[in-house]
């Protein structure tokens, strides 16, 4: 009777971590880059920063990074403001809404901005290789508990995306990254996205368990911008985000929505996105299906905790 406790433990410490439930969400958000005629870069990126914070992701579990101010910028013919949509109902950067019942942004909060983003920065910040003096607001505070969104977006080609046309991260510094967040218990489960020309080049050379990638294209193909706003000047959003953002904002809208990955996916289709979407599933234990059942708002949405305070729970037992 007395070895019953101990293989007990064993037994336990025997199981899958990967079965065990996440206890947090974080996303990191990057923009890759500068100059006014990418403007739908950065629009792209503000507009899923807007996504997680809406379904509950607090501005301390996200690390945005802007290589440029589009909304300082003196080309633009709305200053102060960023738009994804011709119609200009939503700006990007404000804490209030242009239009009746449409929310606001609540303000956003840039980690890394202009010259702060680079592949260095980008690779530092997964692998928390930092100085002790790095500000821990600037730091991704995850562990493996944590679920991650990563989203990319920029201009890339066959195994590689450049960052402010000045560097480039190829797709094996990026699988060597996870690789060692992996190894350092930073992450439980990750969900990669990457919208730019060639996109599905850049997850083949993935190597670590529970991580799904998908992305904008396949090899030789662009990715294509979804339409421009000629006030701005310039294309304002990009395909595949835009309509990852409209299934996003008509299927998840509560913080309670069951809607899966696998009905995600299925919305990349060739007629809307032009091109030929992405998704790689054999890196997550249980493979398509498990990460088809997978909710959506285990990666997009806050994850809710319930504390019992004992002493009114004692109280309510008198």
């Amino acid at each position: 009777l007395l070895s019953l406790p101990t293989a007990l433990l064993a037994l336990l410490a025997a199981l899958d971590v990967s079965s065990a439930t996440h206890t947090s969400n974080w996303a990191v958000l990057v923009s890759t880059s500068r100059f006014w005629f990418n403007y739908r870069h950065l629009a792209n990126t503000l507009s899923l920063y807007r996504t997680v914070k809406r379904l509950g992701i607090p501005d301390s579990q996200i690390i945005l990074m802007l290589p440029d101010d589009m909304a300082c910028n003196p080309r633009n013919s709305f200053p102060g403001s960023v738009f994804n949509d011709k119609s200009r109902q939503l700006d990007l950067y404000d804490d209030k809404s242009t239009m009746e019942n449409m929310a606001g942004m609540g303000g956003i909060e840039v980690d890394y901005r202009g010259n702060e983003v680079t592949v260095e920065n980008f690779i530092r910040l997964l692998t928390d290789r930092w100085p002790a003096s790095h500000p821990t607001s600037k730091r991704l505070m995850t562990d493996d508990r944590s679920n991650i969104l990563i989203y990319m977006t920029g201009h890339g080609g066959n195994e590689f995306l450049k960052f402010q046309d000045s560097e480039e991260i190829s797709s094996f510094d990026l699988a060597d990254a996870f690789e060692q967040m992996w190894e350092k218990k930073r992450y439980h489960e990750l969900l990669f996205m990457i919208d730019t020309c060639q996109a599905n080049t850049m997850y083949p050379a993935f190597y670590t368990p529970n991580i799904i990638a998908t992305g904008s294209s396949a090899k030789d193909q662009s990715s294509y911008s979804h339409h421009a706003d000629q006030d701005v000047g310039v294309a304002v959003i990009d395909r595949w985000t835009y309509y990852n953002l409209e299934f996003l904002e008509t299927r998840l809208n509560s913080t309670s929505a069951d809607t899966r990955l696998g009905e995600l996916f299925d919305s990349y289709t060739f007629e809307k996105v032009h091109s030929d979407a992405g998704v790689r599933y054999d890196l997550f234990p249980g493979g398509e299906p498990a990460v088809r059942d997978r909710r959506v708002l285990d990666f997009f949405g806050s994850v809710q905790g319930v504390e019992v305070d004992a002493s009114h729970e004692n109280a309510s037992n008198d």
